[in-house]
């Protein structure tokens, strides 16, 4: 049990003596206590929200009961004092031996240090990436599978069982299209001379594929009507690109457990049985659309659609699952798809690009109608990513085929840089890559600034071992008040890894690892002009090994924290 999380424990431990002892009732509800570092550190080591949470249901003075609860943690051993602040709010200063004993728990844990029981075994599916099977991997797809593969780590480090789910969108016309540029391939490596019309997909990524169909079934569908190959050369495109998709997201150390077809989940009546499902609880009507908004199209016609009632969860207007042609719409089968992810889930995540926010309310409406509210649902919008290269940016486009792919950025500058900064920024920000920023070497750049903490560890190590020092017991009691500030700052990594999975924000880890590596480098900077505040002391082997104990704890945390973003650690820069 790691410091933050026993703190917690002794916190209700203290409630409950209150509770026996009729200072407080029971059945409060806790769930909002906190244990958190104080906003100023002057005030103490750990603070505490609990008297203020509890006193108003307790009926009582949030003062007088902060009191009582600090003379309850007075009486640890491992708290040197307990002070009320303000209207009763708790800070608590520890013992020197706690933070040391802290200390000694990392190595001890090593990749488990921070792990966490939070989740308690919930199942949560993360959809993330599901583009569409139309081309490779680009950059406009590398953020939202990041954040969803790092949010799926760092949900199981806390305790969740998870589900990592790639939709594959394979009933629309775009697989047509498809189908019909895999054509055009097709008869140019039969020799005929082609022009890719607008519309199409111009990519050479398809030649392949128009390859291997000559190869396999030669002049036979050149002259063939649509009808005899459409489908045919549907499957074989969409497998195509399937595999190439998947070959782009292995560069970035991304694999899914499950790949849902668009296709087959239509094929088996999902979006039937929903329907069904809604109608059943009068949340699917027949009705008419209003007329647009504005001025009406002269070709609009009031026709009757099979509506969802998604106004009555906070949408602006009921949503037809259904065209006018009898077809399923984007959100019918949507809708149907996220039935089926529930029926094996306690909670649904879903990663989207920022451009689908509007659709957003319906299918948290859709969900929470076909669930009765059981099942989580929630949406984490990502924003685009804008490529630049020496300042200017990098255009994209798929359908022109000059896009630039995310296995050609992977390839120029890497798999862990390309990771860590997609997670130096909130998923809900807009975010700059530049391809000469990224692998820059300075404090500017988290990605280096980090690495070069981990990588100078691992140089002292070496170092300390050349110098004979490595090995044998450390004395931590040699340790003093501003190395135990790095292990205060050390020890907060277990309650990041609770409040990042909490909030559904794997970003929160790069930014303490930031911090973490900042207070690092700090402390390693003071020694070029003071000797005694030096790791490595070639004339005080006892004052060397407790600052290389120090310095292999920080180490294994910025592992493990790495480890939760999918980046290895280095143990030198190149």
């Amino acid at each position: 049990m790691t410091l933050y999380t026993r703190f917690a424990a002794h916190i209700d431990a203290a409630l409950d003596t209150l509770v026996a002892a009729g200072t407080l009732p029971g059945g409060l509800d806790r769930r909002n206590v906190t244990v958190e570092p104080p906003r100023d550190a002057s005030h103490g080591d750990l603070a505490t929200n609990a008297a203020m949470v509890l006193a108003k249901p307790a009926g009582t003075n949030p003062r007088a009961l902060a009191e009582a609860i600090a003379a309850e943690l007075g009486k640890l051993d491992e708290v040197d004092s307990v002070s009320v602040a303000g209207p009763g709010f708790l800070n608590m200063r520890l013992t020197e031996a706690a933070w040391r004993d802290e200390l000694a728990a990392i190595p001890a844990a090593g990749g488990d240090y921070g792990r966490s029981a939070r989740g308690n075994g919930v199942t949560v599916n993360i959809e993330y990436v599901s583009a569409n099977p139309t081309g490779p991997m680009h950059m406009g797809h590398c953020r939202g599978a990041v954040v969803g593969d790092a949010l799926a780590t760092l949900l199981e480090f806390a305790g969740h069982k998870v589900i990592r789910e790639y939709y594959v969108n394979d009933a629309g016309g775009q697989v047509d299209v498809l189908a019909r540029s895999a054509h055009l391939r097709y008869r140019e490596a039969l020799g005929a001379t082609i022009e890719i019309p607008e519309g199409l997909y111009p990519g050479e990524y398809l030649k392949p594929i128009g390859a291997e169909l000559a190869a396999e079934y030669g002049d036979t569908y050149v002259d063939a009507p649509e009808s005899e190959w459409l489908v045919l050369f549907r499957t074989r495109a969409v497998a195509a690109m399937m595999a190439m998709i998947r070959e782009d997201l292995a560069l970035l150390g991304i694999h899914h457990d499950i790949f849902s077809s668009e296709a087959e989940l239509q094929a088996a009546g999902k979006p039937e049985a929903a329907e069904a499902e809604l109608r059943s609880r009068g949340l699917v009507y027949d009705g008419v659309l209003e007329a647009p908004k504005g001025e009406t199209p002269e070709d609009w016609e009031p026709v009757e659609l099979p509506l969802f009632r998604s106004s009555q969860f906070g949408d602006d207007q009921d949503r037809p699952i259904k065209k006018s042609n009898g077809a399923w719409t984007y959100f019918g089968a949507d809708l149907a798809y996220h039935y089926q992810k529930a029926q094996s889930s306690d909670q649904l995540i879903d990663i989207w690009g920022a451009d689908h926010a509007g659709t957003v309310k319906r299918i948290v409406a859709a969900v929470e109608a076909l669930t009765g509210g059981k099942t989580k649902f929630d949406v984490k919008l990502v924003q685009m990513v804008r490529l630049l290269r020496g300042g200017e940016p990098v255009k994209m486009s798929k359908r022109a085929g000059n896009f630039v792919t995310l296995a050609d950025v992977v390839r120029e500058v890497g798999k862990d840089v390309v990771r860590f900064t997609m997670l130096t920024r909130r998923a809900d920000a807009q975010m700059d890559f530049d391809f000469a920023k990224v692998v820059e070497a300075s404090k500017d750049n988290p990605v280096f600034y980090v690495q070069y903490a981990h990588a100078r560890i691992a140089s002292l190590k070496r170092r300390a071992a050349e110098a004979g020092i490595a090995g044998g017991t450390a004395d931590l009691a040699l340790l003093d008040a501003e190395d135990l500030a790095l292990v205060k700052l050390a020890a907060q990594f277990p309650r990041i890894v609770e409040t990042a999975a909490t909030a559904r924000e794997p970003h929160r880890v790069a930014f303490y690892l930031y911090d973490l590596a900042a207070a690092f480098h700090a402390a390693w900077n003071v020694g070029n002009d003071r000797v005694d505040r030096r790791f490595l002391i070639a004339e005080d082997a006892e004052l060397t090994r407790a600052r290389l104990f120090l310095s292999e704890g920080i180490g294994q945390i910025i592992r493990n924290g790495l480890a939760l973003m999918g980046v290895e650690a280095v143990s030198e820069m190149k």
